[in-house]
């Protein structure tokens, strides 16, 4: 991407260069819908992984949602699994290549519901791998039915008139509920609603990462995502969603981390919700 005030150097137009693709993707168009936050995350879990330099070590799990093309945009080697089962899949492919990076990639239907038995054990269990998880409280793909994470009075295909208690139960909150287990090593929620969220979530993903590079444990952060088609709004609307619906239900921060900078696999709980 070039820069949109050119510098001129006599006749000549000088463009600089602030921006490119990462190789850590392929090359070829996203099926996503606009405004969707799933390519933004998508390119900077390639960016962690570049500039950590383990491209060739990295194996990820693709899901059943709307990301199931993920194997086609991350230019790393890929297993597409059943329904919800990606911690399951991505705990047989760590325990037999340790050494390799294995991240799974899962939404709120996938990871929240029909793969809730697959992330709760592999947390209990300490796997050493990462979770990804797009929380944008809707089942995107199949056509916008209420989800685990769906909020209370948000209309869906099979909550039209809105999510109640009593129909429906709460919004099931991630990061709260694993925190309450010891085998999770790190857990973070951010969102991808602004600039300044993105950059915070890449960092976790990078920290995510990198404890289970060190061979830490169980690590899972997740993102609070927009769905404008499933949403019925517009990108802008549903960014404003985000902030004014999602975070106070889902508050962004740390919920688990390692205790001090050293080695030990002993980790603290930590009061999220403060930004």
């Amino acid at each position: 991407m070039n820069r949109g005030g050119s510098r001129e150097k006599g006749q000549e137009i000088i463009m600089e260069k602030v921006f490119e693709r990462t190789d850590g993707l392929t090359d070829i168009p996203m099926r996503y819908c606009p405004g969707c936050g799933h390519g933004v995350v998508h390119r900077l879990v390639a960016e962690v992984y570049m500039e950590l330099g383990v491209q060739n070590k990295t194996i990820g799990i693709g899901p059943v949602g709307c990301s199931v093309f993920a194997d086609e945009y991350f230019n790393v080697d890929m297993i597409q699994g059943a329904h919800g089962r990606g911690p399951a899949i991505a705990t047989g492919i760590k325990r037999n290549l340790p050494d390799r990076l294995v991240f799974s990639y899962q939404g709120d239907g996938d990871l929240a519901s029909i793969g809730s038995a697959e992330m709760l054990h592999a947390a209990a269990r300490s796997e050493n791998i990462t979770i990804i998880f797009i929380n944008n409280a809707i089942y995107g793909m199949t056509g916008g039915q209420m989800a685990p994470t769906t909020l209370l009075g948000m209309r869906s295909t099979t909550s039209p008139s809105g999510r109640t208690v009593k129909a429906n139960g709460y919004p099931i909150r991630v990061c709260e509920l694993l925190a309450a287990l010891d085998g999770p090593i790190y857990l973070e929620r951010t969102s991808v609603d602004k600039p300044a969220a993105v950059v915070k979530t890449k960092k976790a993903i990078r920290r995510a990462f990198e404890y289970q590079l060190e061979g830490r444990g169980f690590t899972l952060v997740e993102i609070l995502s927009q769905c404008p088609t499933d949403w019925a709004m517009t990108p802008l609307q549903s960014l404003e969603r985000i902030r004014k619906e999602m975070i106070p239900y889902y508050p962004l921060g740390v919920y688990k981390e390692p205790a001090g900078a050293g080695k030990s696999k002993t980790t603290e709980t930590v009061k999220a919700g403060k930004e």
